[in-house]
């Protein structure tokens, strides 16, 4: 059985880890986010240039490290020799860039895991396949989400890992409205991540009656939390996750 299915709805999803009180994307936020009570988090990852899945959401370091440069144009090595958390805080002075690796290793058993494919920079690159092959190593498929505003790269997942999980990310765009739409549901029928303001009573009916379930981002406002679980939300991804979970327990 996927884990996914063992949770209880709404499922809290920290948004990059707990990033409201620690360096997104980094090992601290991660484990807050599981210390807060969250049983997901959602992350970003795309390829070193010596082809290793790291754990960042831009393209460059230059926002959230120390350093500067495309993390494509970058080494392992270098790339992990960058201070990813002084920028936040300099109490996470010395918070590096974790490998997709090293959180699966770190949070197995312990959290299900939503991984967002980052390579729009590069959306033919290997890292589809990359992943799947360190899923296939770690056998955790049963433990992870895979999401894009990429159709292709869902399309890829599933053709090697024909078991995955899988979620078309859309925003709300002429073309995140197309990608919403029936027309495109068959590249995940199951789960759909959608901007916050495609979230209605009506628009939940619509997709839990074809059998989709609705993880909604980026829910930072505990009213909208409340209003979409009485909706009835699958899933609401988060920077507060900590919040999200006592909000929701205080208003059942």
């Amino acid at each position: 059985m996927h884990l996914i299915d063992e949770l209880e709805s709404p499922i809290i999803f920290g948004h990059r880890g707990a990033s409201k009180f620690a360096p997104e994307n980094t090992l601290a936020a991660f484990d807050l986010a599981l210390a807060s009570g969250a049983p997901a988090i959602e992350l970003d990852t795309m390829l070193t240039r010596d082809g290793v899945p790291v754990v960042i959401h831009d393209r460059t370091v230059d926002r959230t490290t120390d350093g500067k440069g495309r993390v494509d144009d970058l080494t392992l090595k270098q790339v992990q020799s960058l201070d990813a958390g002084s920028r936040f805080s300099a109490k996470f002075h010395g918070e590096k860039i974790p490998t997709l690796e090293q959180v699966f290793e770190r949070y197995r058993s312990k959290l299900l895991i939503n991984v967002e494919l980052k390579n729009y920079h590069a959306p033919f690159d290997a890292l589809p396949v990359v992943v799947v092959e360190l899923v296939r190593q770690m056998k955790n498929q049963n433990s992870l989400i895979f999401s894009s505003f990429n159709p292709v790269n869902l399309t890829r997942i599933k053709r090697v890992l024909p078991e995955a999980q899988v979620a078309l990310l859309v925003e709300n765009s002429f073309g995140g409205r197309v990608l919403a739409s029936r027309v495109f549901s068959s590249i995940s029928p199951h789960f759909i991540h959608p901007q916050t303001s495609y979230i209605s009573p009506e628009y939940l009916s619509r997709e839990h009656a074809h059998g989709r379930r609705v993880n909604t981002w980026t829910v930072n406002d505990m009213q909208d939390a409340c209003k979409f679980r009485e909706w009835g939300i699958d899933g609401l991804i988060g920077d507060d996750p900590g919040g999200l979970q006592v909000i929701l327990q205080e208003s059942h």
